[in-house]
């Protein structure tokens, strides 16, 4: 009986670490004898604002119920996100769900979060300070960030693609300046 006020305590110190952004609420209406019985549906993405990010979905009677059951469902849906300096992404990058599109394009540093509502507030969490994207076709919160996530899955960090390839991340960075550096004479020719 002694470690439970204890465990509870680790656990809501555990979980002041992340912060949590409501994306959409939705009311639902379920048809019975008599009536309707309405319901709410609430998105939520919750993240560590150091590279950790996730989503979830909740419904309940009551908003603040709703709301509970998503974010437990976003803490347990969490995936690591590569950063460049901890700021921005590595490369660009598209994703896709449903009809719902979105391109995610790295950014200069002090550009900032240049992107719509859901998908601001997944960069938001995560910890993203430059960024420019774009969603396309479908403007549904729910398949706009189920592809923001999976644009996020795809992207490689420099360490990955090394370790993968086998080589080492500075022979990498080395090839990747001599193509950059060959397109730039190729234009000026």
């Amino acid at each position: 009986m002694a470690r439970e006020p204890r465990e509870r305590a680790d656990r809501e110190e555990r979980d002041s670490e992340f912060v949590d952004r409501l994306v959409h609420i939705n009311r639902v209406a379920k048809v019975v004898k008599g009536g309707r019985r309405f319901g709410f549906a609430a998105l939520v993405v919750v993240g560590d604002q150091k590279g950790r990010v996730g989503f979830g979905h909740g419904k309940a009677r009551e908003v603040p119920e709703a709301i509970r059951k998503a974010t437990d469902a976003a803490k347990r849906s969490m995936i690591r996100v590569a950063l460049r300096e901890g700021r921005t992404l590595h490369h660009d990058v598209n994703g896709r769900h449903g009809a719902g599109k979105v391109v995610l394009r790295a950014a200069p540093q002090g550009t900032g979060i240049i992107a719509g509502g859901p998908m601001r507030a997944v960069f938001e969490v995560v910890g993203m300070q430059d960024v420019v994207a774009k969603s396309l076709g479908s403007s549904n919160p729910y398949n706009l960030v189920r592809a923001t996530f999976d644009a996020l899955k795809n992207e490689d960090s420099p360490r990955s693609v090394a370790a993968r390839r086998g080589l080492k991340v500075s022979t990498l960075q080395a090839r990747r300046r001599d193509a950059d550096a060959s397109e730039v004479a190729g234009a000026e020719a």
